[in-house]
């Protein structure tokens, strides 16, 4: 008598309870190790592009020479966002590539 219990399992269950296909549960993987990566993303694009144009306003000001002493730091300002956001858009993508 064989008892229920008994029975061989499969040994991906564990691994792959509900049976998904393997390109399905591979990005449900790596959703769960990495969550909002797409919403972080998004974010990062977002804000470099308010710098980007932040800096293209206050370089036309610097270019028009008006107000100059207010200008040149808000410019300053804008382009480390813009720099913050471009190291940070590569550096989670340099993460989602490793392993």
């Amino acid at each position: 008598m064989t008892n229920s219990t008994s029975k061989k399992r499969n040994p991906n269950s564990k691994i792959n309870p509900r049976q998904l296909s393997p390109e399905k549960y591979a990005r449900l993987r790596a959703e769960a190790k990495a969550p909002y990566r797409g919403l972080r993303k998004f974010i990062y694009l977002t804000f470099g592009a308010s710098g980007f144009i932040g800096a293209l306003v206050f370089l036309a000001q610097l270019a028009a020479g008006q107000e100059v002493t207010t200008a040149l730091p808000n410019l300053a300002l804008q382009i480390g966002v813009v720099a913050l956001m471009v190291w940070l858009f590569r550096l989670d993508r340099a993460t989602e590539r490793k392993p």
